[in-house]
């Protein structure tokens, strides 16, 4: 005799779990492979070996979308450019790294919090833990998104390996129909993610070597691409200087000599002189540059950049021409 518990359970029947099963029976990151079907019984070293040529695929992978991905971070950074806000949202592993990126923004470019988001399925408490079910809510990444009161001036990035996770697909949906921009990223070709964003990045990683254990393979696809985003969408918002982090904000010993190494390396400056920039220019790394090697002061370097935008280059070419 059938029990219920066999019929049914918390958010399906056996009848909506024979369709997931079937859903996710075609997807490349959920597929078994039979020739690691005795991993266990290898040795360590031999184990390894295979996860990091597995691990080497996966630049390969990325490669693949780079036109893809490139015309993406165009549309985010002239957004932002505008005052949008650039915003991950996914669950679990996905929702994990998108958080990670965002709270990566504002040390490394000095951003406010609200600049760049993270939305993990489940609240806050689901970086650490699993919250059971939210993964499986449109109506959450509405509501969740809603909160922010987004604007067609925002970019919505959802984020899923599978490509099908409802959380990341209503987040996509949903913004799209306020007018914000979107972005899907996924793992797997054909996926519903992609098809709901204007810009579907499908970064195809194939099978994991722990079948279905898509923080292998497919986590580090999400990983490269969403650096990708974060730090090219601020190259172009002028948060950088070469290739210098002239926009790091020194919140830490470490990260204070980073500030006056930074400073070195630009302008080729003294000791003495780059700690009197950084004094005229309350510790900004930016000004301090620009008042270095534009010859102006620190207030003077303020206005110049304020009115570039930002962009130390446009500032310097300003003081230039004067």
């Amino acid at each position: 005799m059938t029990s219920t518990a066999d019929t049914t359970g918390t958010t399906g029947t056996t009848d909506s779990y024979g369709e997931l099963r079937a859903q996710l029976a075609t997807l490349t990151t959920e597929a078994f492979r039979p020739e690691l079907a005795e991993i266990d019984r290898m040795p360590t070293a031999e184990i390894a070996r295979i996860m990091n040529g597995e691990d080497a695929t996966v630049p390969t992978a990325v490669a693949e979308r780079l036109p893809q991905i490139a015309a993406a971070i165009d549309a985010a950074a002239e957004r932002m450019a505008r005052g949008g806000r650039l915003i991950y949202a996914g669950a679990g592993t996905a929702g994990r790294l998108g958080v990670l990126d965002a709270s990566e923004c504002p040390p490394t470019f000095n951003t406010d919090p609200a600049e760049v988001v993270g939305l993990i399925a489940g609240g806050p408490s689901a970086m650490v833990k699993a919250v059971e079910g939210a993964e499986d809510s449109r109506e959450m990444a509405a509501a969740d998104l809603d909160a922010l009161k987004l604007t067609a001036d925002d970019t919505v990035v959802g984020i899923s390996a599978s490509g099908r996770t409802p959380y990341a697909i209503g987040a996509v949906e949903h913004a799209r129909a306020q007018g914000a921009l979107t972005i899907g990223l996924s793992c797997n070709a054909g996926s519903a993610l992609a098809a709901a964003a204007e810009h579907g990045l499908e970064i195809v990683t194939g099978p994991e070597l722990l079948t279905g254990s898509t923080r292998l393979k497919a986590g580090t696809a999400q990983k490269l691409v969403l650096n990708m985003i974060s730090t090219i969408t601020m190259i172009r918002l002028g948060k950088t200087y070469g290739n210098l982090m002239v926009d790091v904000r020194a919140s830490n010993e470490k990260l204070r000599a980073r500030s006056r190494h930074i400073v070195s390396l630009a302008t080729g400056a003294s000791d003495a002189e780059i700690e009197a920039a950084l004094a005229a220019t309350d510790g900004e790394v930016k000004n301090a540059i620009l008042a270095l090697l534009g010859g102006v002061d620190g207030p003077t370097a303020a206005r110049l950049l304020t009115e570039s935008g930002g962009h130390l280059r446009a500032a310097l070419a300003a003081v230039r021409t004067t």
